[in-house]
């Protein structure tokens, strides 16, 4: 199921979202996105990309709206500033991307798969050469299960974003750690503080309450996810 999985167009899963609205107030998206960005590159983020992406406002033809995205592996960030009215809101999103293989990325998988074997018999021969392709395949898995262990953060960023090729790695490859936990639960700290301190910041915190319009249990699924505990009733002495 877990394969057929990988090839169903998906959206994103929404784990967490707030917003802000202020009544009677005004300001400049851009200049909002600029001061979140510069100072979420002065935290120096590790592996973070930050870009603007367009959201359609309603159907096909509809007006487009801008948004601030922070992307870190496939957890996401979407922030948008826009006057409603008289007033102005702010809200953040907080969102994994699903892995998805095209079948046209599978099929140029496959080809240029064969094309590799088939130098490799040409050159080594069919027995050789099916035996040198298997321990190279055998040890480049090693090397991406072990790739940010080895100091090669860059081959890990590189790989999650590779047509096809992310989706299978990130699903059956790629090696989850305690570090990686971790790092997603500061990244996700980081730039959500951030963020909500730039919104107190522009408006002065002019009475603004952040509103978390819904949250789940985000990133690592059941391990961290809030529970009820009931505590003994303490007993009087008779």
């Amino acid at each position: 199921m877990a394969l057929f999985g990988l090839f169903r167009s998906k959206q994103a899963d929404v784990l967490s979202h707030w917003y802000a609205l202020v009544p009677g107030f005004t300001t400049s998206a851009q200049e909002f996105y600029a001061t979140v960005e510069k100072e979420l590159k002065e935290r120096k983020v590790p592996s973070m990309q930050i870009t603007r992406v367009e959201f359609a406002e309603g159907g096909l033809l509809s007006d487009k709206r801008e948004y601030l995205r922070m992307t870190r592996e496939r957890l996401v960030f979407d922030v948008c500033a826009a006057p409603f009215g008289t007033s102005y809101f702010f809200s953040c999103r907080f969102a994994e991307l699903p892995p998805v293989v095209k079948w046209w990325e599978l099929c140029a998988v496959f080809v240029g798969s064969l094309i590799v074997l088939g130098l490799f018999i040409k050159i080594f021969g069919l027995i050789f050469g099916l035996l040198v392709l298997a321990t190279l395949c055998a040890g480049l898995i090693y090397v991406m299960r072990n790739a940010v262990a080895m100091g090669l953060q860059d081959l890990d960023g590189t790989l999650i974003n590779v047509p096809a090729i992310g989706a299978v790695y990130m699903a059956w490859i790629r090696k989850d750690t305690y570090y990686r936990q971790d790092t997603r639960l500061m990244y996700f700290d980081t730039v959500n503080g951030v963020v909500k301190a730039q919104v107190e910041e522009v408006t002065s915190a002019k009475g603004i309450k952040l509103i978390r319009f819904n949250e789940h249990s985000p990133i690592l699924g059941e391990l961290y996810k809030p529970t009820t505990v009931s505590l003994p009733k303490s007993t009087e002495p008779s």
